[in-house]
């Protein structure tokens, strides 16, 4: 149950995190400047409380020789996820944005706990918890798909690019939903390699910063800081790097514990949960669109599909 608890608070968090980078990226002009401020916030924050903890940063050397390449690459899925996201917005449009990664996200944490990769606990893909997934996505499809129908009376997906023109861009958004699911399995067993969950999270996070330089340093993001239409920069602009942290933090140690494809299912359930409260209340600058019982019931499937994956 703790786990469960922890799984839904950080995914509560990421639409949070969501709302306070888009604040940061208005006053630095660049999603990828504003990536990379959040990212080093975080790494920075991480690199404090593992020497506070554990007293250390470093580990052996020689875990490049022993350990598989993979190991160290979970930051840079981070980054490759986040950018997608940015790439994926205007040409499909919100919903699909949306559905198409979790769509890739369940897939892969089924897979991964199914054949063990990744050296992940290794939890049978039994019909219950297939049911279970399906739950979820159904879930997922009511509260942003068929919410925002209600909402609105029509579809987000507008967009410009006709025909299967579109389908590229689609299998981009299942794939960087799979490479989601990927780094929280890398992350989790980089924490039972380095005997830490915050040293395993600061490295993913330090990997990813140094990705983002590259990054930034090739299209010569400028570094500004504005005050867009004349406002006042919030001073909670600057907290996403933290939430990522802690969501980091909070997945590398939960796949050890449950499993990657029920992380990723409870964190789904979070991540609703929260993107539902702060558009009910219109947190952080957001716009009120009050919570349909479309939506609540979109929640309850979703549940009702974890309870599933749990109990098998």
């Amino acid at each position: 149950m703790f786990a469960i608890l922890i799984g839904v608070a950080i995914g509560i968090g990421l639409p949070i995190q969501t709302s306070v980078n888009s604040r940061l990226r208005r006053a630095v002009g660049t999603p990828f400047l504003a990536s990379l401020i959040s990212f080093t916030i975080g790494t920075l924050f991480l690199a404090g409380t593992t020497l506070i903890v554990d007293h250390h940063l470093l580990f052996s050397p020689q875990l490049f020789q022993t350990q598989p390449a993979w190991l160290w690459i979970g930051g840079i899925f981070g980054v490759l996820y986040l950018t997608a996201n940015i790439l994926l917005f205007p040409k499909l449009g919100s919903v699909q944005t949306v559905i198409l990664p979790v769509f890739g996200q369940i897939l892969m944490g089924l897979l991964i706990d199914n054949y063990g990769w990744f050296h992940a606990k290794v939890s049978p893909l039994t019909p219950i918890r297939l049911v279970g997934a399906l739950l979820v996505l159904v879930g997922v499809i009511t509260t942003v798909a068929v919410g925002a129908w209600f909402l609105t009376r029509k579809t987000y997906d507008r967009t410009t690019v006709p025909g299967n023109g579109l389908w590229p861009w689609r299998l981009l958004g299942v794939l960087v939903g799979m490479l989601s699911a990927a780094q929280s399995a890398i992350n989790g067993h980089l924490g039972k390699v380095l005997a830490s969950s915050l040293n395993a999270a600061f490295v993913s996070f330090l990997v990813g910063t140094l990705a983002l330089l590259l990054l930034n340093l090739g299209l010569r993001s400028p570094l500004q800081l504005r005050h867009p239409q004349g406002q006042t920069n919030p001073w909670w602009m600057w907290l996403g790097g933290i939430i990522g942290a802690l969501y980091v933090l909070g997945n590398v140690y939960l796949v050890p514990v449950v499993g990657t494809g029920l992380t990723v299912v409870i964190v789904l359930v979070g991540l609703m949960t929260g993107s539902l409260l702060i558009d009910h209340f219109g947190w952080l600058g957001s716009p009120r669109n009050p919570i349909t019982p479309v939506q609540i019931l979109g929640l309850i499937i979703m549940i009702t599909g974890v309870a599933l994956i749990h109990l098998a």
